[in-house]
């Protein structure tokens, strides 16, 4: 996994694009394009004192946004080309919404969220 940039965002987080393909066969490359975004959970995103509590003891204080984007069977002399056309796809339809300046306090209640939807994936944490 190799380390191709990290973009520096309006809203203060940085995403890394990361470079995660290998390959398959002599001639047959897994293109993996991962992004990743590491956003700091803060008191002000909640509304009460114990939903930043319950996120930093399931999630710690800082969580982990992640995407994934791959091709499979690309043959290896095409895979720089698809990476980077992953890569320009996932800017272009992406990078717009995660460069919210609202986006890491919305990304810390989905996973708040999702801990009182769902409490038996988080029932063995504090």
């Amino acid at each position: 996994m190799n380390l191709v940039e990290e973009v520096a965002l309006p809203n203060g987080l940085v995403m890394q694009v990361w470079n995660k393909s290998r390959v398959i066969a002599s001639d047959t490359t897994k293109v993996e394009l991962r992004i990743s975004i590491p956003v700091m959970v803060t008191k002000e995103y909640f509304s009460e004192p114990g939903q930043f509590q319950r996120v930093v003891e399931v999630f710690g204080p800082e969580i982990l946004y992640e995407r994934t984007k791959e091709r499979t069977f690309v043959k290896t002399p095409d895979s720089s080309k698809v990476f980077d056309k992953l890569l320009e796809d996932f800017r272009r339809d992406s990078l717009p919404y995660l460069s919210r300046t609202n986006f890491p306090a919305r990304f810390a209640l989905s996973k708040l969220r999702d801990i009182l939807q769902n409490p038996y994936k988080y029932r063995d944490t504090p």
